[in-house]
């Protein structure tokens, strides 16, 4: 055992009617590269944020380098020596290499900003690192990778003991992941410590040195990534499979309402699929897969290079949303609080707000039609609210979903892209908004459930497409899903390539 850099002790955070984090126990050794792999909802966004001091813990004890640590705010836990490198990065695409390198430090005296010297560590290691980018460039004009290296080269020039790293291969090239290998492992040579987080099963076991599991908010267990099997992995990720049983339903497969052929963008590559009338369609894939992609195309708010779109047999190009909408098809968004509703007004406003013509004479909305519709689909809905004049804001997140697919339905909807239905809402409500699906696909509706949830797509879809990097991968019968073989393809692990087809 070495010297342990950072020990997380009984680590806890609640939400409003969710647990991210419970009771979390880990310690990381200095001068390793400590792998964290879970599903998407498994709490390791939760569990940087608290590091990073970005979000405060609800309960337990953090110490980093012997000493307790409680950052007020990511500046200071910067200052104390964590650095983080977000999916997101934090460059300037207007400034220039050098200038992005000291954002926040440049040199000056007496307020007045001044040449910074090259001789400087900043420009020493991204010398080192990455002599091949001008530090006259704009950072606009570089590639991700490239501007990845700016991050790690602004981090480790802050003096910081541990860097964590989110995600940093889902948007490289194989070639641009080799040198973020190289890298990562110069660092590691140099004493840094690294927490990084990846779905890439691949990327664990390439430059990995300790690995663990997080699980509902827990860390299920720690081992030496030479000890353990990328099958054990997957089996610790998933653990017992306790979804909803899907029960098998009558769809005729001969009624197509919305066809895919060849769908691509500098994301997708080639998305073909069908979905029938009164199906639950299912795609499944982590974060960065291409979902949300998928959903963007096919409502008119991110344009195809190529591809075809059929509705009713139709062939049909979403311009706009409007046009998608005049098709039945309509989103519920992951993004509910800032896609999905307008928080500061009433249950009223955002249920009509969809489809006005239909309450308003010569312009004019009719106030009582428009409070019985809303009523209406409170009932429908079970929505839990003091009245229709209810600011949304203040609902639960199961009852804020409920109002989206209200406004949804009030819209005309008849094809229902849902992406992450039941992201950020509790286990009952979770349910509820699970019979809400299945009742409107028995009452005729086709819905496609866009989820990082194996347990979601598992007792929801009665077919379902494994996404992975942009592509859909595999397809199969609801029946023939098996749980660790749909983890083992979409994080790239060893799979039957053949694809189940319908009958």
């Amino acid at each position: 055992m070495g010297e342990i850099i950072l020990r997380v002790r009984s680590l806890s955070k609640n939400y409003p009617g969710v647990c991210a984090l419970r009771g979390i126990d880990l310690d990381i050794e200095r001068g390793t590269i400590h792998c964290i792999v879970g599903e998407n909802g498994a709490g390791k966004s939760t569990f940087i944020k608290i590091l990073t001091g970005a979000e405060k813990r609800s309960g337990g004890d953090i110490y980093f380098q012997g000493k307790e640590f409680k950052p007020r705010s990511i500046r200071e836990a910067m200052n104390l020596g964590i650095s983080t490198l977000f999916q997101e990065l934090n460059i300037v695409d207007q400034l220039t290499v050098e200038e992005n390198l000291i954002l926040g430090r440049e040199p000056h005296r007496y307020g007045i900003i001044r040449k910074p010297k090259y001789s400087e560590r900043v420009f020493q290691l991204m010398n080192d690192f990455a002599p091949d980018i001008p530090l006259k460039k704009r950072a606009g004009l570089l590639s991700f990778a490239e501007k990845q290296v700016i991050e790690i080269v602004r981090a480790i020039a802050a003096d910081a003991s541990l860097l964590i790293m989110d995600e940093p291969t889902a948007a490289l090239s194989e070639s641009e992941t080799r040198r973020l290998f190289t890298i990562i492992k110069s660092l590691k040579r140099e004493g840094l410590t690294v927490i990084y987080i990846s779905h890439i099963l691949d990327d664990i076991f390439n430059i990995g040195d300790v690995v663990t599991v997080l699980r509902d908010g827990e860390a299920v267990d720690t081992n030496s990534v030479k000890e353990i099997s990328r099958d054990e992995l997957v089996r610790m990720m998933i653990g017992k499979v306790t979804t909803d049983k899907y029960v098998p339903r009558m769809v005729d497969y001969k009624e197509k309402v919305l066809e895919v052929i060849n769908l691509s963008t500098n994301k997708l590559k080639r998305i073909s699929f069908c979905l029938y009338k009164g199906e639950i369609l299912g795609f499944y894939g982590l974060r960065g897969s291409g979902k949300t992609e998928i959903v963007l195309s096919l409502f008119g708010l991110d344009r195809p290079g190529e591809g075809s779109i059929f509705v009713q047999g139709r062939k049909t190009y979403f311009k706009l949303p409007r046009d998608a909408i005049s098709q039945g098809i309509f989103i519920v968004p992951e993004e509910r609080l800032t896609e999905g509703l307008i928080l500061k007004l009433s249950i009223r406003f955002n249920i009509s707000i969809s489809n006005l013509d239909s309450i308003a004479s010569f312009g004019v909305i009719d106030a009582k039609d428009e409070i019985d519709l809303t009523k209406e689909y409170m009932r429908i809905m079970s929505i839990k609210a003091r009245n229709v004049e209810q600011q949304v804001a203040t609902l639960s997140g199961g009852n804020q979903q409920k109002v989206v697919i209200s406004k949804c339905l009030h819209a005309g909807a008849n094809i229902l892209l849902m992406d992450e239905p039941t992201r950020g809402i509790d286990i009952g409500a979770k349910e509820e908004i699970h019979r809400i699906i299945r009742k409107l696909a028995e009452q005729g509706n086709a819905v496609v459930i866009f989820s990082s949830e194996y347990s979601e797509v598992l007792s929801l879809c009665d077919r379902i497409y494994l996404l992975r990097n942009g592509e859909i991968v595999k397809e199969l019968k609801n029946q023939e899903a098996e749980p660790e073989e749909m983890l083992r393809v979409i994080t790239g692990g060893r799979w039957n390539s053949h694809e189940v087809k319908l009958e």
